[in-house]
């Protein structure tokens, strides 16, 4: 008897660094445990997934991007960021211990066959074209289809 896999859903909604390392240790843990992860990526979230390029095409837009700050490379802690000095002690600390980085996370998050979506509207708003996100981003779709797949999962 085949037995389904089961699934977890991933509303991922701050680019801050410590809360991206909680999402994709728990997507990754969860995609080793032989589950179906699916990621939701919304608001500052969409960093993660961004490439490191500038978007939006108004002023605000525009603004936005210079003030998001760029890619997963740039996310900053949620306390003690200090003009960036806390980035860098964080990644120093992380470094000594061999804990994985950013980066790393996400690809070993796709290459356990977890599932990235962006949401559109949030993209709209914060003028983020589809094409300045990573190519291995599903799609990007509304906030109804993150309900739907979190009341599919289990957790």
């Amino acid at each position: 008897m085949v037995e389904d896999k089961k699934k977890m859903a991933i509303a991922v909604m701050s680019g801050d660094m410590d809360k991206l390392f909680g999402a994709f240790i728990i997507a990754t843990s969860a995609a080793a445990s032989n589950m179906d992860v699916t990621m939701f990526f919304t608001f500052w979230g969409l960093r993660a997934i961004k490439k490191n390029e500038r978007t939006g095409k108004s002023l605000i837009g525009k603004m936005m991007g210079i003030m998001e700050g760029g890619d997963i490379n740039k996310a900053d802690p949620s306390k003690y960021s200090m003009g960036g000095m806390g980035r860098w002690m964080f990644k120093k600390m992380m470094g000594a211990k061999k804990v994985a980085t950013l980066p790393e996370l996400r690809q070993m998050a796709l290459d356990l066959g977890v599932k990235f979506y962006g949401c559109q509207m949030s993209m709209d708003v914060m003028e983020i074209p589809r094409e300045k996100l990573i190519d291995e981003v599903e799609d990007c779709v509304g906030g109804g289809f993150f309900v739907e797949k979190a009341l599919e999962a289990e957790v």
